[in-house]
């Protein structure tokens, strides 16, 4: 037991002596590597050192050369430099010999000027010498002219400028008359070329339609049965239609009289319905006028509608479709306001289409020209007034509305459009058969004519001619000169304008004849 307890013993102590002897074997080892680590550390100090005193000396020697170098520089900047100061010195010097020179000159030439101008001095005085003894000698020849002519310069300065004014006033009206007469040429050429195409090109029928007021009866019997028994029948017509029953000795006829086209054509209607159907009362009276009412509402829309459809007008108030479609009854001068109407239309849009101007709103304008004359017989105010009034409540453009206001004049026209609407009336109603002037209206224009022709004072005769188209003037030649006859004819021609009212143009002539007679004995 005992020896086993040693053995164990021993065994142990063998193991700590090995793990001892390890451990002194590597801290041996570990005291020679930091041995070796040392001298290695003062082997590279020592050559850190060597390479830090060979850096420095290296240092200084490239210390040396660069302030060497930078000494030569300096050196050759110093060279450079008072090379350029001796070059600009001698430039100055240069400079001050030119500006020395030019000195010299300036005082020469500055010598040269006085003494000319001394001279143009003294010229100056001679000159003044002799203008005034030229003025003594003008002076003295003036007052003898004055003398010999009798009268004084200012006298004769006066007669020379009268005589100035009247050359230049004859000049003046020359230049006039030729200028006139060229604009006259090519603006009448130009008219009658626009003028004729835009008639050529419009194709409205020329019929006109009148408001029939007789009525043809198929015998005298039927008078009896048109008055009924104590009249009743004729005052219902009559009550009913507003218009006046002319029943007299006219063969197999009945007269309808009213100032209402419209109402006379609803009249004339519903008596041949009740010729025709035979029963003639108060009850069937009735009845015929509310059929004939009917067709001729129908028949004003309908000839409204055709006649903006026509015409290419869009967008017309309906209210103003049915007053254009009243035209269709009312006449003026026995044309038919609606067929003019149309007329003037086409003729202001082809117009407007020939001279660049809006031609939508100068057909519309020329359709609604006189739109006043549908309502003109049962409303106060000129149909322009009425027109203008009916456009505006409906909603037309104001270029409309013042062409409307303007084709007769009321206003001055202000647009294009409102011209051509007024050249297209005019057209439309001047040429010949258009309409049928009364024989007394066409007497008092002739006079009122010839009576505002000779107001004037120096008249001999005048002649209104050409169906009173002109208006020929022959004034006494002792009182007009070439100036004051083209004054009268331009005054008369503008009093016409004024006061008169025409279709188409009135020519004004004045004729001036000056004669001259001797008697050879």
């Amino acid at each position: 037991m005992y020896y086993k307890k040693i053995e164990k013993d021993k065994g142990k102590y063998s193991m700590n002596n090995i793990a001892l002897i390890v451990a002194i074997i590597a801290v041996i080892a570990l005291i020679a590597v930091l041995f070796v680590q040392q001298n290695k550390m003062k082997t590279l100090l020592q050559s850190t050192e060597k390479d830090r005193k060979a850096l420095e000396e290296k240092e200084k020697i490239l210390f040396k050369e660069a302030k060497i170098k930078a000494i030569e520089e300096l050196q050759d900047d110093r060279e450079k430099l008072n090379e350029e100061e001796r070059e600009r010195r001698q430039e100055l010097s240069r400079q001050e010999a030119k500006l020395a020179k030019r000195e010299d000159m300036l005082e020469d030439k500055i010598q040269e000027y006085t003494e000319k101008d001394i001279q143009v001095q003294k010229k100056i005085d001679e000159l003044l010498e002799k203008e005034d003894y030229l003025a003594e000698i003008v002076q003295k020849q003036t007052s003898e002219l004055e003398r010999i002519a009798g009268m004084s310069a200012e006298d004769a300065k006066n007669m020379l400028l009268e005589q100035l004014k009247h050359d230049l006033a004859q000049e003046q009206m020359q230049l006039i008359r030729e200028n006139e007469a060229k604009i006259k040429e090519v603006s009448l050429e130009k008219a009658k070329e626009i003028l004729s195409t835009t008639m050529q090109r419009c194709m409205i029928e020329q019929v006109v339609e009148t408001t029939v007021s007789v009525v043809a009866l198929p015998n005298d019997e039927m008078k009896g049965r048109i008055i009924g028994r104590e009249g009743r029948n004729i005052r219902a017509l009559e009550t009913l239609t507003g218009v006046d029953l002319i029943i007299d000795d006219t063969p197999e006829a009945v007269v309808l009289s009213s100032f209402d086209p419209v109402r006379r054509e609803v009249a004339k209607l519903a008596l041949e319905k009740l010729i025709v159907d035979g029963r003639i009362h108060p009850v069937r009276i009735e009845e015929m006028v509310e059929k004939a009412n009917e067709e001729i509402e129908k028949k004003i829309w309908t000839e409204g509608e055709n006649a903006a459809l026509d015409m290419g007008v869009m967008g017309l108030n309906k209210e103003l479709i049915k007053t254009l479609g009243r035209l269709y009854y009312r006449t003026s001068y026995g044309q038919n306001v609606l067929k003019h109407s149309l007329e003037v239309g086409h003729i202001a849009g082809m117009l407007a289409a020939e001279l660049g101007a809006n031609v939508a709103v100068a057909k519309r304008a020329g359709l609604l020209h006189d739109i006043g004359k549908a309502v003109d017989q049962t409303q106060e105010g000129t149909h322009i007034q009425l027109g203008v009034e009916i456009a505006s409540r409906y909603g037309e453009r104001p270029e409309v509305i013042h062409a409307i206001e303007a084709h007769h004049d009321d206003v001055v026209a202000n647009t294009i459009e409102a011209v051509l609407v007024k050249v297209a009336d005019a057209i439309s109603a001047g040429r010949p058969g258009a309409r049928r002037d009364t024989l007394e209206i066409y007497i008092k224009r002739l006079q009122k004519i010839e009576e505002i022709v000779n107001s004037y004072e120096g008249i001999k005769q005048s002649f209104a001619v050409q169906a009173g188209r002109e208006v020929r003037i022959i004034v006494q030649a002792e009182i007009f000169d070439d100036l004051a006859s083209q004054r009268l004819a331009r005054d008369v021609a503008k009093r016409i304008e004024d006061e008169l009212d025409y279709p188409g143009q009135i020519r004004v002539t004045v004729v001036r004849e000056f004669r001259a007679t001797e008697i050879a004995k």
